[in-house]
């Protein structure tokens, strides 16, 4: 991760905690080809929030389930829902990376990081409203 990145973000933890009433936050760097900062909520620790970035944007997603958490048989209803909801989830919206469904949001690269703690708060929220939501499509 280039290192304004990490120095545009490194009072996210502190930011984000603020935002989530004081729960614990932790960020933790990713090496990689594409390098990501994962962000680990306290109770929500199932569902990190990834942080990454472009030239023109800071990408944020978070995993909800795989293909194979999935009912087969109401596979089709799922992805329905799911479009049915994209304009109803504030912030974000749902896709797939290979075979894992997420919940993406994005800022311009230039985002104060009030604005990316913002955008973390909010996709955690989302995601566990999701959950719940499309709970019934799962296995």
């Amino acid at each position: 991760m280039p290192a304004t990145l990490l120095q545009q973000l490194r009072q996210l933890d502190t930011l984000t905690a603020a935002l989530m009433g004081g729960a614990q936050v932790q960020l933790q760097p990713i090496t990689g080809d594409v390098p990501v900062l994962q962000v680990s909520i306290e109770g929500r620790d199932e569902l990190p929030i990834f942080v990454t970035c472009s030239d023109t944007q800071i990408i944020c997603l978070c995993y909800l389930w795989t293909e194979a958490d999935v009912r087969p048989e109401r596979h089709v209803e799922l992805l329905e829902a799911m479009l049915d909801l994209n304009p109803s989830v504030p912030l974000s919206s749902f896709g797939r990376i290979g075979g894992r469904y997420v919940l993406t949001g994005a800022l311009a690269r230039g985002a104060r990081p009030e604005d990316v703690a913002h955008e973390v708060a909010v996709l955690s929220d989302n995601a566990l409203d999701a959950l719940d939501a499309l709970a019934e499509f799962l296995k």
